[in-house]
């Protein structure tokens, strides 16, 4: 990432803290097995959904005078394909640094290797968090056995950003193909961060069917987050609108999960709440700017 001094916050529209690389430049290949990724395809779109390389999502950004945070998610032990490299990753945001802030995920299952790959990843190319998804990595974020690598990420004071609620990912297969819902409860969360106090966290998502629960967990721990992305804002809980105005007005975060919803389809629904002036350009980029120590 470039340096924070060099980023003209005032000049940015937003930025967008939670944005997917689902196809590799190099390879041409996803994360997702074809069966997933069209079922996701109709959840969210009911049409195929065009998934850009890093690269190209630089380009994307920039036109629209944004950053956005990008990531894979590597969930090579449950389902069996390889994620998008994290270094490919890395390499674009370090080729486009005024648009791309690199994060890297890896498989909780791998134990060692994974602890290894997240001081690899941060020393080699900075990385600023790792994302987990709980549902699609198929593991519960509070077993100890997973916490030496939050102990590595706290470590290098990085962020480490949990998919929360209901994934559409395996929405409206039999069984869901095979994903279950329940490790994405936030409460789950909650252990973590009581166990890693100071360990910066961001809960992706309004987390249905746990929403209250979601908000009491930002409210009650000072380093836990709240992103906004998966959902078009209109159809944000009421209780969500109204923490996001007060309480929780500095804790909670613009992101899209792009390339499933654009930030352009996000922001032009968000226009519509009812939302504090004072508060917008907070959720938009000045919470994340200071989380990500851009300011």
């Amino acid at each position: 990432m470039a340096d924070a001094h060099k980023i003209d916050i005032d000049s940015l529209v937003a930025i967008d803290v939670h944005t997917h690389a689902e196809v590799s430049e190099v390879t041409g290949c996803g994360a997702l097995s074809p069966e997933l990724q069209e079922a996701a395809d109709q959840y969210f779109a009911k049409a195929h959904i065009h998934r850009p390389p890093a690269s190209e999502m630089a380009a994307y950004y920039r036109e629209r005078k944004m950053m956005a945070v990008v990531f894979t998610v590597d969930a090579t032990t449950t389902m069996g394909v390889a994620p998008v490299p994290n270094d490919e990753i890395a390499q674009a945001a370090a080729d486009n640094p005024d648009v791309l802030i690199p994060f890297g995920s890896v498989d909780p299952h791998m134990g060692k290797y994974a602890v290894n790959q997240v001081h690899r990843l941060v020393r080699e190319h900075d990385v600023k968090g790792f994302k987990f998804h709980p549902n699609v990595q198929n593991f519960f974020p509070n077993d100890p056995q997973y916490y030496p690598i939050y102990q590595a990420i706290a470590e290098h004071d990085r962020i480490a950003l949990f998919h929360t609620g209901q994934t559409g990912i395996g929405a409206a297969l039999p069984g869901g193909g095979g994903i279950k819902l329940r490790m994405a409860n936030p409460m789950y969360i909650d252990d973590v961060a009581a166990d890693f106090p100071g360990l910066k966290i961001i809960m992706a998502h309004p987390a249905f069917p746990w929403q209250d629960e979601a908000l009491a967990v930002a409210t009650h721990k000072r380093d836990v987050y709240i992103d906004l992305s998966g959902w078009s804002p209109k159809y944000f809980p009421p209780n969500l609108i109204r923490y996001a105005n007060t309480l929780l007005q500095d804790k909670v975060l613009f992101g899209s999960d792009f390339p499933l919803i654009t930030p352009d389809r996000w922001i032009a629904d968000f226009e519509t709440l009812d939302i504090k002036d004072t508060v917008r350009p907070k959720i938009m980029k000045l919470n994340a700017a200071k989380l990500l120590g851009l300011i």
